[in-house]
């Protein structure tokens, strides 16, 4: 199950509490957990260095097979270990805090139940705080043992049948379960604030009602048409992915999970780019959660308006801009993957396709509203005044390359989108009426476009104008309207991508050098847009067909990394919002489509 102590990245699973995440193995490993928050440093990093990264073990003790999935439409999770003696069921969550609880800071439950036989499993807490650099300090405190490393501190809790014990740089124990029989194991965190010891039964309580808030906010779902079952799936890993402080949406838990094994593609994900923010927000309103779309748009106004009219790539989930790309040298990387990073050097960047997803974004917000303030539809008009200005700049684009700026056709058209959108937004009165300046320099998008970025003789858009490659990125044409998608146009680009960027299910991002030179795996987003494409422009039977190869490649409880390799195994941070934003898209262009 593993190689060289990693699990494969589709082993695992995720579960959160709106402010961190945990990646929890097939064997019952838990190998990543940042604390207190998404982008704190990681307490257990085993994903990027199978020695020094820390991990939170919890296995039978003998052979075992492993069946697991998530309880019912929640973000717990339920993992089934099978032995030759009995059969025991772990179930795993970050709890979320009932307020009239005096609760701890941050809380991982897992509940232990045999079901049948006799099992013996052994746990074990190996806490490497500050990705690794330090090991534990353990000490007791009112009964419970103490993990400490700076200024973050575990306390562990153990239930039924065992005792944790101090094993040096981290606490360990046991169980001995026999059918009926039940044992917890809560292991509660501090940062800066006081270390609540917790009780079994107030442990268990937060495991019921995050049980609770996971069915009650899965049941205002709305969403009814083909694929239910990966769409709600999908939304729960949104859901997972937002900061609930800030109402933020992290790309991704993770960092440095490599698009290639022994590559260096290795990116933190763990912030929330304003391109991914804005298509959130659409997929949660199209999802019928508002109150979670109403949150993220103010999230956005607020986190931008330091920076208005200039957009950053990306954010800190609580709005800073600072996101210093550095090389942590001490971790091996996933698999050998190296370098392992935090931060992320995109950030300025200039990518101008972020001011149509935003624009277009708050201009689906507007409609589902029905209206904005006078300061929002000032900050718009700004927003576009810019593009208007601006738009003839080369741009990095949206896959953010390193090679350099180009004049990136997607970029092009979704400047186009952002005046577009604009306008539509002035005739109604909710923008200052800029209109005029808009619709020319629009017109004037258009032309470039036709004339520099459209080859008539390949019968396609180009990636770029220095390029006569295609790029999946155009296929977003479709889906934002650019073009018409039955039109000879984008039939002829969506056939040249299939030609040139498709293998099967797995749909590449371009072909051109990026900068960087080395393979990456194929796009899950991408292929999910080749889906959208394909029935938006009637070719509905081939959409279907793809839609049900990229079920099956979703790992077995539904998540999608970043990319695909050719084996089918996972490449890329997980569980990336991305790939699940493009797979709602997928399925709703589907429905639109009809049979």
């Amino acid at each position: 199950m593993r190689v060289d102590g990693f699990a494969a990245i589709e082993d695992y699973a995720v579960v959160g509490d709106g402010r961190t995440a945990a990646l929890v193995a097939r064997d019952g490993s838990v190998d990543w957990l940042c604390l207190p928050n998404f982008d704190s440093p990681s307490v257990f990093g085993r994903v990027l260095d199978a020695e020094r990264g820390g991990s939170f073990q919890l296995a039978p003790t003998t052979s075992f097979e492993s069946q697991r999935e998530y309880v019912g439409e929640t973000n717990v999770l339920a993992t089934t270990f099978r032995t030759a003696d009995g059969v025991v069921r772990v179930t795993d969550a970050l709890t979320l805090a009932d307020r009239s609880w005096l609760a701890p800071l941050r809380e991982l439950v897992r509940q232990v139940e045999c079901l049948s036989g006799r099992v013996e499993l052994a746990w074990s807490i190996e806490p490497r705080f500050d990705y690794g650099r330090r090991a534990g300090r353990i000490s007791s405190r009112a009964g419970h043992l103490v993990a400490e490393g700076g200024r973050t501190a575990l306390a562990v809790g153990a239930w039924g049948g065992t005792e944790a014990r101090a094993t040096g740089t981290g606490i360990a124990g046991s169980f001995d379960l026999s059918g009926g029989e039940s044992g917890l194991l809560s292991m509660t965190v501090a940062d800066r604030d006081p270390l609540v010891f917790g009780t079994r039964a107030a442990a268990a309580e937060r495991l019921q009602s995050t049980l609770e808030f996971w069915r009650g906010w899965s049941a205002r779902t709305a969403y009814d048409g083909p694929w239910r079952e990966l769409v709600a799936r999908s939304a729960l890993a949104l859901k997972l992915l937002v900061f609930a402080p800030s109402a933020a949406i992290a790309a991704a838990p993770t960092t440095s999970l490599p698009e290639w094994l022994g590559g260096t593609r290795n990116w933190d994900y763990r912030y929330a780019w304003v391109r991914d923010a804005a298509f959130s927000l659409v997929a949660l309103l199209r999802l019928g959660h508002t109150d979670e779309a109403r949150s993220f748009f103010w999230w956005l106004e607020h986190a931008t308006a330091l920076t208005l009219p200039r957009l950053r790539v990306l954010y800190r989930l609580n709005g800073a801009v600072e996101t210093a790309e550095r090389e942590l040298e001490h971790l091996s990387g996933y698999r050998g993957s190296r370098p392992v990073r935090v931060g992320n050097g995109a950030s300025s960047q200039l990518q101008l396709d972020v001011y149509g997803s935003m624009i277009d974004a708050l201009w689906l917000y507007a409609d589902e509203s029905g209206d904005l303030s006078a300061h929002e539809g000032k900050a718009i008009a700004k927003l576009a005044d810019w593009v208007a200005e601006h738009w003839r700049c080369e741009d990095f684009g949206i896959w953010e390359v390193r090679s350099g700026p180009a004049h990136f056709t997607h970029s092009k058209a979704m400047c186009w989108v952002a005046l577009e959108r604009a306008s539509k937004l002035a005739e109604r009165g909710l923008v200052p009426d800029h209109r005029e300046r808009w619709n020319g320099e629009a017109a004037s998008i258009r032309r470039f476009v036709d004339e520099r970025l459209w080859n008539g003789e390949r019968n396609t858009y180009v990636r770029a104008a220095s390029s006569d490659d295609v790029d999946a990125s155009l296929l977003l044409l479709s889906l934002f309207e650019y073009d018409d998608p039955r039109g000879e146009r984008l039939r002829g680009t969506v056939a040249a991508i299939e030609r040139e960027l498709r293998d099967g299910l797995r749909v590449r991002r371009y072909l051109s050098d990026d900068g960087i030179g080395e393979p990456e795996g194929g796009f899950v987003a991408c292929s999910f847009w080749l889906v959208a494409a394909l029935a938006k422009a009637g070719r509905v039977d081939e959409a279907g067909a793809l839609m049900e190869e990229l079920a099956g490649a979703a790992n077995d409880v539904g998540l999608y990394a970043e990319e695909l390799a050719p084996d089918g195994s996972f490449l890329g941070n997980f569980p990336q919002a991305l790939s699940h934003l493009a797979c709602v898209a997928a399925a709703q262009a589907l429905s639109e489509a009809g049979p």
